[in-house]
């Protein structure tokens, strides 16, 4: 793949699969790791003439515990896509939860920022989310494929509870939800985020 990219960058072509035509191509290339490029070159990882190519700009981004002063922003921006993504009402953070926030040491960067507040999201009530709702992990877990094994087989799970509490309700929402010990904002985000409408 490092060769197909490299030449793409540096012949400005590329070939899609099953063509047997060239097209060229005129793009500018952003991305980004969490891996030491320079030390996997030297490792003999990655092609040292592609780390180059695409190394023009280097931009550092510390971890998020090294930006403190980044959290209530980026918490607001998650808070507000999750509302609009699932077209409820706004939810706030108190204070009290911003400072819990900002005292944790965040091992899974901002994926782990979004994690817990989808998961304050759904425990908080009156649309704010109150220091006791945001649930923080101890130790810092490395994520492996049994790991997502498991979110697969827990949200199978959550559809069914959820679908079954419908069925029950003559899916009247607001029944479903008090049946299953939610609010309502909590069970439509559920739906939005599990694919059920």
């Amino acid at each position: 793949m490092q060769v197909k990219l490299l030449r793409a960058i540096q012949e400005k072509v590329i070939r899609p699969v099953g063509s047997q035509n060239e097209f060229r191509v005129d793009v500018r290339i952003l991305s980004a790791t969490n891996f030491d490029l320079s030390e996997q070159v030297n490792q003999g990882l990655f092609r040292q003439d592609l780390f180059y190519r695409i190394n023009v700009i280097e931009i550092k981004i510390p971890p998020l515990r090294d930006r403190v002063d980044d959290i209530p922003l980026l918490t607001h921006h998650i808070l507000e896509k999750m509302s609009f993504d699932s077209h409820a009402e706004n939810v706030k953070l108190s204070k009290d939860a911003e400072k819990k926030l900002q005292t944790y040491h965040f091992p899974g960067n901002v994926r782990e920022l979004e994690n817990i507040l989808e998961r304050a999201v759904t425990l908080c009530t009156n649309n704010q989310i109150d220091a006791q709702d945001i649930l923080l992990s101890e130790v810092p877990i490395e994520r492996t494929d049994s790991d997502l094994a498991l979110d697969s087989m827990l949200d199978d799970i959550e559809k069914k509870k959820i679908i079954e509490a419908l069925e029950k309700t003559k899916w009247n929402k607001t029944a479903a939800a008090k049946l299953l010990g939610i609010s309502f904002r909590a069970l439509r985000y559920r739906l939005e985020k599990l694919g059920l409408h």
